[in-house]
């Protein structure tokens, strides 16, 4: 397994792009909001001979949103994400207008994503978490093998994630981290959607959000 972080638009939004021997991807939260942003994901995925095979978003918030029309029509994929963020997708132009960016809308998302699916490309099976508070459907995603996590904005390096915004609960978010990521180990590694990334084990001992 491969990882490749990018960090895309005003918000600082982390990008992944998971990749196996196969030489199949997939693409986690484009925030690419520029044509120099979207030239730099297209040139990593040529130059490795990348194919990029799904798209899925964390959660809809708009940093995290700002590349899907690019990537759905670049690579002909369908946006995958749970159901639950459907509104938050749809707010995206009012989200947009209120931080006056420049947005083009996302696609729909075409696939709904549930608590306990396997995500498949190549050779590799991710599987995903139902982690909300941060957003109001928010998924995290283990790749067990490597003890790597795709977490979204759920949890950060000495941090979490923000809960005023629609559809986030403070006390929501706080279950989510210690009854659905803690159990995975500590030393799976949590790559967030904001910033360096960090380990199960870290945040357990040290992030003051998360002390009992």
């Amino acid at each position: 397994m491969t990882i490749r972080k990018f960090t895309f638009n005003s918000f600082q939004e982390n990008t992944f792009v998971l990749s196996d021997d196969t030489k199949e991807c997939i693409i986690f939260d484009p925030g690419c909001s520029t044509p120099e942003e979207e030239a730099q994901l297209k040139a990593y995925i040529e130059e490795l001979a990348l194919k990029p095979v799904r798209l899925l978003n964390t959660h809809c918030h708009i940093d995290h949103v700002l590349g899907n029309k690019y990537v759905s029509e670049t690579w002909e994929l369908p946006l995958e994400a749970h159901a639950g963020e459907v509104p938050v997708l749809e707010s995206g132009i009012q989200v947009s207008q209120m931080y006056g960016i420049a947005y083009t809308p996302s696609p729909p998302i075409a696939k709904y994503i549930e608590a306990g699916d396997e995500i498949r490309f190549g050779d590799s099976i991710l599987k995903s978490y139902f982690t909300p508070g941060h957003s109001p459907a928010s998924l995290s995603f283990l790749h067990a093998e490597s003890k790597n996590l795709i977490a979204g904005d759920v949890l950060f390096y000495g941090s979490i994630g923000r809960t005023d915004l629609p559809g986030g609960n403070f006390d929501t978010l706080i279950k989510s981290i210690k009854e659905q990521l803690f159990p995975l180990g500590d030393d799976v590694i949590v790559h967030p959607g904001h910033g360096p990334s960090t380990s199960i084990g870290f945040e357990k001992e040290n992030n003051p959000f998360l002390q009992d």
